[in-house]
């Protein structure tokens, strides 16, 4: 029978494995994140890590989670209350992102090195919180993209922004490449204005796929199968988009209509 003395000793012992781990990670580098390297800092044998972890990719997700638990929590505070912008939401987003990443480089370099091709815990949290954002971003009809390719353009570009940076001296580096990135990113999801019916149709048809599970008097079948229609008339726009360019521009103001 395990007993709460028992749990609160094997949290203890698993706090102070991740501690240990942690701490050589910030002294020595992600390539001295070995098991045994842990267990000898940590006081323990190499078993105690297995049984505790599964293995050493539990365990990196676990120094992960503790290192980026802080970092995470403050911006999923902050997708929640945010009710302002949603650009520049997701701008200060991008910009927390990437500091914390040239300030954690070794903590890159660790997840880099994990085993599996599966996302840590700590970078699904974090992909929920940039959905939140796009979310805001498709519900206020800004997206002329599906949410999930604005989701993973953004993830890419933002990881592939640090991992750019990490790998060229600091005083050598391009400061301004950041926001360039974000900017390239931006403008091929977003439409120019807010969806109307003068707006071009892909921003449109991202907005009614956001806002279709909300939609009242429709049962679950007929969400599906009109979630199924627009998501193939939308594909059709962007394979359309890819082929002409030109029939993403934003739509002519009054001006140009007159």
């Amino acid at each position: 029978m395990v007993t709460t003395q028992d749990t609160a000793s094997r949290d203890d012992v698993r706090s102070g494995i991740v501690a240990a781990a942690t701490q050589l990670l910030r002294a020595k580098g992600a390539n001295a994140v070995t098991t045994r390297a842990v267990a000898q800092a940590a006081g323990v044998q190499a078993p105690t890590i297995y049984r505790l972890f599964g293995d050493k990719d539990g365990l990196i997700d676990a120094v992960a989670e503790h290192v980026m638990d802080t970092y995470v929590s403050g911006k999923s505070a902050a997708a929640d209350v945010a009710a302002g912008d949603p650009i520049a939401d997701l701008r200060a987003g991008w910009r927390t992102h990437v500091e914390f990443g040239l300030a954690n480089p070794e903590l890159y370099a660790l997840i880099a090195t994990r085993g599996s091709g599966a996302p840590s815990p700590a970078t699904v949290a974090g992909l929920d919180v940039l959905r939140r954002r796009v979310r805001r971003l498709a519900a206020a009809g800004l997206l002329r993209v599906d949410e999930q390719r604005a989701l993973l353009m953004i993830h890419s570009a933002g990881n592939g922004t640090i991992l750019t940076l990490l790998g060229v001296p600091p005083e050598q580096r391009d400061l301004g490449l950041s926001e360039a990135m974000l900017d390239g990113v931006l403008n091929s999801i977003l439409a120019t204005t807010p969806a109307t019916p003068d707006t071009a149709t892909n921003a449109v048809v991202v907005t009614f796929a956001t806002v279709l599970p909300d939609l009242p008097g429709l049962t679950d079948a007929e969400r599906a199968l009109m979630a199924e229609w627009l998501h193939r008339s939308l594909t059709r726009l962007q394979d359309h988009a890819d082929i002409y360019p030109e029939s993403i521009s934003a739509s002519p103001s009054a001006d140009d209509k007159a």
